[in-house]
């Protein structure tokens, strides 16, 4: 049954992830959150599927960050840590799978796109009025399993550095993604030299502090396209100069322009 959230605070996660019974292959729960609220980081021995019906999350664990849009959502192995913050005010639905049930193949998180299916059995598993009978709650719950198996991984995350400097600017870049200081300015704020901090990016990531910022507004266009909002809102949100600006900058990513991804992603 999902609990009400009046205040942007940090929560304690679900007790219901803790519970080992292979008698009850999923449990469910579900919240609404106000925008900025966040879940403590944690690890649960059940495994998750985190989704908003309503809303964006953003999920941050030791190697990525996701910004997921409710087309979405993250499959969280148990024993992974992750911290979940509600970019805006938000309504998860959350599924743990006893260890008991094998469901996917990767050791570490990974966004995967939801199908109509498995939108209604979530639906179904933490409704108001859930089902009383066990056995329909535990024959829904194996379909539940078989069919998060089968989502698509979309490949939508961002590395996550471990230092703690470069992992405290992800944080700030992460929430405030118009963000359009240097990084020389920007490093001088977390305790590191420019040097540092290009090396750190490139070390810990993989790209570039341009390239991984440039990642990072694409991601944040995803839901503002699923929002449908134009090529020119968008661009003035995410800081760029112009609507050509940020279309080329998503092609270069996705292979297409934003209105063709909407089409195949998010339709």
């Amino acid at each position: 049954m999902p609990n009400h959230i009046a205040n942007a605070t940090t929560q304690p996660p679900s007790h219901v992830a803790f519970v080992l019974d292979p008698e009850r292959p999923v449990l469910s729960h579900g919240r609404h959150f106000e925008a900025e609220a966040s879940i403590e980081p944690h690890h649960h021995p059940r495994g998750q599927l985190l989704w908003a019906a309503q809303g964006v999350l953003r999920v941050t664990t030791e190697t990525s960050v996701w910004i997921v849009p409710s087309s979405h959502a993250v499959w969280i192995p148990g024993g992974v840590v992750h911290h979940v913050v509600t970019e805006t005010a938000a309504y998860t639905r959350n599924l743990y799978i006893d260890p008991a049930y094998p469901v996917r193949t990767e050791a570490r998180g990974t966004m995967v796109r939801l199908t109509p299916l498995m939108r209604e059995v979530i639906l179904r598993l933490t409704q108001e009025e859930t089902p009383d009978d066990a056995l329909l709650r535990k024959h829904l719950g194996l379909v539940a399993i078989g069919e998060i198996g089968r989502l698509m991984a979309a490949p939508l995350d961002l590395p996550a550095g471990r230092d703690t400097r470069l992992r405290r600017l992800i944080g700030h870049l992460v929430s405030q993604p118009a963000e359009r200081r240097s990084l020389a300015e920007l490093a001088e704020l977390y305790g590191a030299s420019l040097r540092t901090m290009e090396r750190l990016f490139r070390a810990e990531t993989g790209m570039t502090f341009r390239q991984w910022r440039s990642r990072l507004r694409l991601l944040g266009a995803i839901e503002l396209l699923g929002q449908g909002q134009s090529s020119t809102t968008i661009a003035h949100s995410l800081g760029y100069a112009t609507a050509s600006a940020f279309v080329a900058a998503f092609r270069e990513q996705y292979g297409v322009p934003p209105q063709t991804f909407l089409k195949r992603e998010l339709g």
